[in-house]
């Protein structure tokens, strides 16, 4: 997934959210977040919202889940206690999904605004921060060209559907927000294999196929 905004008050302010200051320092814009990496959440706290850290990969029975099918959680099969109370949204302006070929693709709002994934989150006693997953369901028309699950992205028109997932209760029919992405919400923008390897987090992840940068020269005396 992607976050490339430049500055985390900005994010906070279109959110209506609040953020410490020791983690506003934290933030730095992210153009491949991985599995394992610390990345950003947006939680209800009190009768406001708070965007933290946390880190990508929920453990359950000691393994980090990087995603959870929706259909699961939404039918009680496991994850009870977190979809009861512990939803969240992942903040991105924008993910990834792989070929058969490994050629990856950006799926972003062509207005550049956030897309909010649905996830689920919790606190282990042993970690300095929270855990999160995000949740999938199956793919809209855009996104089912390059893969058959997608993430769960929240409608960003109805600010009334973010409020019920964030809330610390579950509302009779918030399974009605666990489906694929109306079909005029993301582009899909093929990219650079760069983005392939974790180590890469660099604009370069979002250049055009083909648009790696050379690799580095090593001079020999």
């Amino acid at each position: 997934m992607t976050l490339t905004r430049k500055d985390i008050h900005q994010i906070v302010a279109e959110l209506e959210a609040e953020v410490g200051d020791e983690d506003a320092r934290l933030y730095r814009p992210r153009y491949n977040v991985a599995p394992s990496d610390r990345h950003w959440i947006l939680c209800a706290a009190g009768d406001g919202r708070v965007l933290m850290p946390a880190t990508w990969g929920y453990l359950a029975s000691g393994k980090p889940l990087i995603n959870v099918r929706s259909e699961q959680v939404a039918s009680g099969r496991g994850f009870r206690e977190a979809f009861q109370s512990r939803r969240c949204a992942v903040v991105t302006d924008g993910f990834y999904e792989w070929s058969a070929k490994r050629e990856p693709t950006w799926f972003h709002r062509a207005d550049g605004g956030l897309v909010l994934l649905a996830g689920l989150f919790h606190r282990p006693a042993e970690a300095p921060t929270p855990r999160f997953t995000v949740l999938t369901t199956r793919p809209n028309r855009t996104v089912a060209q390059v893969h058959d699950r997608m993430p769960v992205a929240l409608d960003p028109r109805d600010a009334a559907n973010l409020g019920e997932w964030l809330s610390t209760e579950v509302p009779a029919d918030i399974t009605r927000l666990l489906v694929p992405a109306r079909e005029d919400l993301l582009i899909a923008t093929p990219v650079s294999r760069h983005v392939n390897s974790v180590k890469h987090d660099d604009p370069a992840c979002l250049a055009p196929p083909g648009g790696e940068p050379p690799p580095a020269q090593t001079t020999l005396f």
